[in-house]
This record gives structure tokens, sequence and C-alpha cells, in this order.
């Protein structure tokens, strides 16, 4: 049983219903998402592992655990200052499907290209845009020195469009352990790594997670504080920023 060919083959396939079984139990006990927030995740992690690869899965359930952490991180106090998205620190269906259906649309693609090698590039650069915002928002609301990524003048904590050097710093971590994950799991799955340098795809991959974090920041500040976007759509918004840079790289190599 070849468990590190991609696409919906047997082995694929039962690692892949594994993880979405750990999945499940995971986010249980942890309360990392609610019923619904699991059902769509357990959805979409069975379209990415079986369409893409169980290593693609592994890049989701670590993002989805050290956004997690970084969602608990003195959580009292982000819940004092009402900061925090829920009463516990779990998120639902909107939350997986805002950061997640994009990735799974890219899975699809894969599949139907059959250019996973390739591909996985794109989707770790979906994922690293989703943890860099994350993370960036989890840590960065506790860092009083907010300022407004549009005119830079000082701003409240929290609020849509404002950065703080905590939450850069934040964002620029989120980031980089998408890409090594990402690293990892091309370095698994690819017939030939020689045929692409690994490494400096990875460090561009950190950097363009990093840039859709601003990208959010700013259509938050100048669409989703007016009303004109939703929080879900400025950050599939986002995260389609990172997937067409990423896609314009690949393309100029």
């Amino acid at each position: 049983m070849d468990v590190f060919s991609s696409g919906p083959n047997t082995g694929n396939l039962v690692v892949t219903a594994g993880l979405v079984v750990f999945l499940l139990v995971m986010s249980s006990r942890a309360k990392m998402l609610d019923s619904m927030g699991s059902k769509a995740a357990a959805g979409l992690g069975l379209i990415v592992g079986g369409l893409g690869h169980w290593t693609w899965l592994l890049i989701l359930l670590g993002f989805l655990l050290s956004s997690h952490k970084a969602t608990k991180w003195r959580f009292e106090e982000k819940k004092a200052l009402g900061l925090s998205e829920s009463s516990d620190g779990h998120r639902g269906w909107t939350n997986v499907v805002a950061n997640g259906a994009i990735p799974g649309l890219i899975c699809i693609y894969a599949y139907l290209s059959e250019d996973w090698t390739t591909i996985i590039w794109v989707f770790g650069a979906a994922v690293a845009v989703a943890a860099s915002d994350t993370f960036a928002s989890e840590i960065g609301c506790l860092d009083p020195r907010v300022r407004m990524i549009t005119t830079f003048k000082s701003c409240e904590q929290g609020e849509n469009g404002g950065f703080s050097p905590n939450g850069q710093l934040a964002a620029a971590i989120g980031s980089s352990v998408v890409a090594v994950l990402t690293y990892i799991a091309w370095w698994l799955t690819a017939a030939d790594t020689s045929s692409a340098n690994g490494t400096q795809l990875c460090a561009v991959l950190a950097i363009i997670g990093w840039l859709g974090c601003q990208i959010d920041s700013y259509l938050g500040a100048l669409l989703e504080n007016r009303g004109y976007m939703s929080k879900g759509a400025v950050n599939a918004s986002a995260i389609s920023g990172g997937v067409i840079m990423m896609f314009a790289y690949l393309a100029s190599l």
C-alpha cells in the first residue's frame, strides 16, 4: 500500500481517514471547533487529503493546532477586552469555510491537473496567509502599540486594519510555520526534489503568507470597517491574493 502517492489511492485514503478521525477527536477534546465547525473541518479534510495528499492535511492540522494555541494565549485578557471571537476560544463553520474553502478548491485543481508537486506550494500559500492573519490577530491584539495600516495613526486594539510590532512578528512566525510544513510535505511526496529549489520556495512562501496578512489588513481598513465586506470575505480575498502571488512566482521560474 503506497502512502506517498498523491490523489485518491488506497494508501492515501486510509491515512487521510485516520487523520480526519484524529482531527474530530482532537477538536472535540480541546474545544477548537464547535459541532458545525468540526463537521465542516472533517469534510474539508477529506477533500484536502483525498484529492491532495495526507501530508497536505497535516499542513492544515498544523495550522489548526498552532492557531488554537495562539487563540488561547492570554485568552482571559482578550476576553476581558472584548477581543475574543467566542466565549471559550472555539471557532465555527464560518471560520472553517473562510480559511479552508480556497485550499479545498486548490486540492480539486491539483487532482484535475495531476500536478501535485507544483500545486502544493499554491496550497501552502493559501494556508500560510490564513495562519499569518490568525497569528497577527490573536497575538497582536494585546499589543497597545497599534497603528492603522492605511494612515499609520494610532488606533484601538483589535480594530480592523490595525497593526502592531508584535502582530507583525507573529504574522511572520505563523506564515513560516506553514512554509516549513509545506516544504516537508513537498519533500516527502515529490517524485524529483532536485528539479526545484525547495528552500527558496519555502522562503518565498513564508514571505507571501506575510504579505497576504497585509492585504487582509488593508481590506479590513478600507472595506470591512465601512461595511462593504464581511470578515469572511476579507479573509477569502487575502487568501486569494496569496494564491495569485504564488501562481505568479511559479510561472516566472
